[in-house]
C-alpha cells in the first residue's frame, strides 16, 4: 500500500483518530474497569504518540523504540487522567508522552551525570508528574522546589543536567529546499569581526604609548588599583598619575 509506514508492527496510515466526545466516553468506561474501552483509547490515540515522536527523530534512537516508549506514556496518561477536570485528554497526554520519551533518552544518554544529581532529577520528574496528575498542568520551578524542600537552583541544575543535548546540526526548520539548523541560529556576540578589529586596533594604539603610560593603564584597568595605589607603587604623585592616564586614553582614542 502506498504511503504505508510501519512502527512496531503498526500501520501508521491506518491509525484511528477519536473525536473528543468518543474519548470522554471511552475514558469513563475505562475508569469503570472496561478493558476493551481502555484498549480502544490506546489504539485511538496512537496518532498522538506518532506526532510527539516526530520532535525526537534524528537523535540516534530508532523510531520503533521511541514509539513504544511513547505508548507507555500514553497508557500512563489514560490511567491517571482525571475526568472531573475540564481538560482535553490531549492537553494532558502530550506532556506525559514527552516526559516518558525524555526519561528514556536520558537513561540511555552517553553523557554521565553524578548519582546525586540524577537522583535529584528523578525526584523532580516524579514531583512534576504527581503535580500534573493532580492539577492537570505542569508545575513551576518554585512549586517543585517547595514540594521537594530544595533550592530553586537545584531544581534547574538537576533538570538541565539530564536533558538530552541538541546537535548543532539538528534541523529546526525546512521549507523543502533550504534547511535551517540550530547552528544557524546560534551567534557568538563576543568573538565577532567587529570585536576582533577593535581588539586589534586597541593593541596597536597601546603599542604607541610610552612605558610609564602602559604601566599606569595596566595597574589601573587590569589590576584594578586606585590612582593613589598606582602613585605609591611607581613613585609619582596622584595628580601626575591622573594626568598621564588621561593623556594615554586620549591618545588611544585619537589613534582608533
Amino acid at each position: 500500500m502506498q504511503g504505508k509506514v510501519e512502527l512496531s508492527g503498526v500501520n501508521t496510515s491506518r491509525l484511528k483518530v477519536l473525536k473528543n466526545e468518543e474519548t470522554v466516553e471511552l475514558l469513563k468506561r475505562s475508569k469503570a474497569g472496561d478493558k476493551k474501552a481502555r484498549d480502544e483509547l490506546i489504539s485511538g490515540n496512537l496518532r498522538l504518540v506518532l506526532s510527539v515522536i516526530q520532535k525526537f527523530v534524528g537523535r540516534g534512537e530508532h523510531a520503533d523504540d521511541l514509539f513504544q516508549v511513547g505508548c507507555v506514556g500514553l497508557i500512563k496518561a489514560i490511567d491517571n487522567f482525571d475526568l472531573s477536570l475540564n481538560v482535553r485528554f490531549s492537553t494532558y497526554g502530550v506532556p506525559m508522552i514527552i516526559g516518558e520519551i525524555r526519561r528514556y533518552l536520558r537513561d540511555n544518554s552517553s553523557i554521565r551525570v553524578s548519582r546525586s544529581m540524577r537522583d535529584t532529577a528523578y525526584r523532580v520528574l516524579q514531583a512534576k508528574e504527581r503535580f500534573t496528575g493532580e492539577h492537570q498542568r505542569e508545575p513551576s520551578v518554585e512549586e517543585i522546589a517547595q514540594m521537594l524542600d530544595i533550592k530553586r537552583e537545584d531544581v534547574v541544575f538537576a533538570t538541565e543536567a539530564v536533558m538530552e543535548p541538541v546537535s548543532l546540526y539538528e534541523p529546526v526548520y525546512s521549507d523543502g529546499s533550504d534547511t535551517i539548523c540550530v547552528m544557524d541560529q546560534v551567534s557568538d556576540t563576543k568573538n565577532t569581526d567587529d570585536s576582533w578589529l577593535e581588539k586589534l586596533s586597541l593593541t596597536e594604539a597601546v603599542s604607541h604609548l610610552g612605558n610609564r603610560e602602559k604601566q599606569i593603564l595596566a595597574l589601573r584597568f587590569y589590576e584594578g588599583k586606585t590612582q593613589m595605589e598606582v602613585s605609591s607603587e611607581i613613585g609619582i604623585s596622584q595628580a601626575q598619575v591622573s594626568r598621564l592616564e588621561k593623556n594615554a586614553i586620549n591618545q588611544i582614542k585619537k589613534y582608533i
